[in-house]
């Protein structure tokens, strides 16, 4: 009597359990690739906020210890620049440098980077820290929008004091302006 010959099992995949493995991926990936982009412009734009935020801040205290009235100024939608001397005498560059006219000393700048979507717009052209009473003069609201749509206003008070918060659809973690 013949003994069977022993069954050979098949090692690997085959190509179809390949392409379908393949097509799977891809799917999740088609659907998490829009996720990271939005959460990346969110970091960026709350990144920027908080930036915004501490430079104001510092702004304000640089301006008491220096006994030296100081300037914010927004010149661009790109960039701000801190500064002594009168409204305008600083500007930002369209390369993302800054420079100053006259008398003026800038003392720091910050340019938003183009890649990042993120946008800056203030309802006044500069913030005058005065020195001797440690007050903001105009107060605004600095605007910071992403390229996405959402955007986190920074609300700047008499006393230098910023209030971040988000418009409507409010930003989760924000305040609604």
């Amino acid at each position: 009597m013949k003994t069977p010959a022993p069954i050979r099992r098949q090692r690997g995949l085959t190509l179809i359990e390949a392409c379908i493995v393949l097509v799977i991926c891809a799917l999740v990936l088609s659907t998490a690739i829009p996720s990271f982009k939005q959460a990346r412009e969110r970091r960026h734009l709350e990144g920027l906020a908080a930036q915004l935020r501490t430079d104001i801040a510092h702004a304000r205290s640089l301006a008491v210890a220096r006994n030296e009235n100081l300037r914010l100024a927004f010149t661009s939608s790109a960039c701000y620049v801190l500064h002594t001397g009168p409204s305008g005498a600083c500007q930002c560059g369209s390369d993302g440098s800054a420079s100053c006219k006259g008398d003026a000393t800038l003392l720091h700048h910050v340019t938003i980077d183009p890649g990042t979507g993120v946008t800056l717009s203030a309802n006044s052209s500069s913030m005058l820290f005065d020195a001797e009473r440690g007050t903001v003069t105009p107060t605004g609201t600095i605007k910071l929008t992403a390229a996405g749509g959402p955007a986190i206003h920074s609300v700047v008070n008499i006393m230098g004091r910023v209030r971040n918060c988000s418009p409507a659809p409010a930003l989760p973690g924000y305040a609604k302006c």
